[in-house]
């Protein structure tokens, strides 16, 4: 598993080359995570984690 060679994907939800990616290398594998966000949302970002710190505190 950690030999396989990434490829690059090339399908039209591919994000840009220039979008935020965060690599992370274990042993002979390397991960590559690109992050995005929604240009429809109407929640921001501190409204969000806002409502995932109440959701979590509610499991407790």
């Amino acid at each position: 598993m950690g030999r396989e060679k990434i490829k690059e994907d090339t399908t039209t939800t591919a994000p840009a080359k220039d979008d935020p990616a965060l690599v992370k290398k274990i042993g002979q594998t390397t991960y590559i995570v690109r992050v995005h966000f929604s240009k429809t949302s109407k929640e921001t970002m501190s409204d969000k984690i806002k409502r995932m710190m109440k959701n979590e505190i509610q499991q407790m």
